[in-house]
């Protein structure tokens, strides 16, 4: 291989592109300056090349392979005052706490849909972590009736818990720091632990589960700030080595204290994703559909992701994180994997062999 690449993603034409993508697939590290130029590229041409070489570095591992998981949020209650989140325990709205059976029909309703992992997520419901028993109860019943790899997104557990979560049947861990801007993150995680956080992670790493990590965009004070957040963030998320790293854009939510914030364009989260492909280029990256729905997640995917997330079954009344289609019929949602599966194709993908993510979740415990 050549020198390494210093042109700027303006100045490339289709060979420097690929030769960029190249020193990433041979071990190349993207340098912080580098990950600046991508935050900062405000020119289409730029823009459209960070890109492609995004999708070179992820076709290169993952070949035109997609994952797919459903998404199963089983609890809105939650005892946390997070000011960007609809489901904070000030926000007076409608809640609901999916019992037993209903996690077990909708289980194995999502066993004949196609997906690769059911997405259990919850607010931190101190139903579930004062009696953690009740928690393993629902992953167990998310295995046994789906018979597939269950993420858990249970917030921050307690240590101890940990193993019996793994015992339980759980094969991934979400827990997202959001920001390791230490000022921003006491702002949007009000009252919370920055420490704990990443110790949980650690702990869980440590237990053989899977974890992922995420970023919100969208959410500095200025242009300048949220770039160096997210720079900051990308730096600090690869000392613990996440199997899965993802980006999401804020959307103010009605009743929390960010609900008039005026919110970014989307773009800084696609930027955010291929600097998150290019400096994890083996890890699974999310589209989710829960911000901007199969049109999002088209743009995510042509920005170097490779997971499709927040799936939801046809007639499913379960909410989402964002829920920016709550106002549309459940009909008209094209939240579904055969919505998914469809517009896949249509990209040129394909929806991945569920032995393929089994062979990703086990080699990635074995780390």
């Amino acid at each position: 291989m050549g020198g390494r690449s210093t042109k700027s993603f303006l100045e490339m034409d289709e060979n420097d592109v690929r030769s960029f993508a190249n020193e990433i697939i041979s071990g190349r590290k993207l340098t912080e300056e580098r990950t600046r130029e991508i935050l900062l590229c405000r020119d289409e041409k730029g823009i459209s090349n960070i890109f492609s070489a995004a999708r070179l570095v992820r076709e290169h591992f993952f070949s035109r392979n997609v994952f797919l998981y459903s998404f199963v949020y089983f609890s809105t209650y939650c005892k946390n005052e997070c000011a960007f989140c609809y489901y904070n325990k000030k926000n007076n709205i409608k809640r609901y706490r999916v019992s037993r059976e209903e996690l077990k029909e909708t289980a194995k309703q999502i066993s004949k849909e196609g997906v690769h992992m059911i997405d259990l997520t919850m607010g931190e419901d101190p139903y579930f972590i004062e009696n953690p028993e009740n928690l393993s109860d629902y992953i167990k019943i998310a295995k046994e009736n789906s018979n597939l790899p269950v993420m858990i997104s249970p917030g921050a557990v307690s240590l101890e818990f940990l193993p019996k979560m793994k015992e339980s049947g759980a094969d991934f861990l979400a827990l997202y720091q959001e920001t390791y801007d230490e000022k921003l993150y006491s702002n949007l995680r009000c009252g919370q632990s920055f420490e704990y956080r990443k110790e949980v992670r650690k702990k869980a790493k440590e237990c053989g589960i899977c974890i992922e990590d995420g970023i919100l965009t969208g959410i500095g004070n200025d242009y300048d700030e949220e770039v160096e957040s997210i720079v900051k963030s990308i730096k600090c998320m690869k000392e613990q080595s996440p199997d899965q790293v993802r980006a999401m854009t804020f959307e103010p939510q009605p009743g929390t204290p960010l609900e008039k914030r005026t919110q970014m364009s989307d773009l800084i989260e696609l930027k955010t994703i291929a600097a998150l492909r290019f400096s994890f280029p083996d890890r699974l990256i999310p589209a989710s559909l829960d911000v901007a729905g199969i049109k999002g997640m088209v743009d995510r995917l042509n920005a170097g992701a490779n997971v499709v997330t927040s799936i939801i079954s046809k007639d499913s009344t379960l909410e989402g994180v964002v829920n920016f289609d709550k106002d549309v019929e459940l009909s008209e949602r094209m939240r579904d994997a055969k919505s998914v599966t469809l517009q896949l194709e249509k990209m040129g993908l394909k929806k991945a062999e569920q032995s393929e993510f089994c062979r990703y979740i086990e080699k990635r415990k074995a780390n």
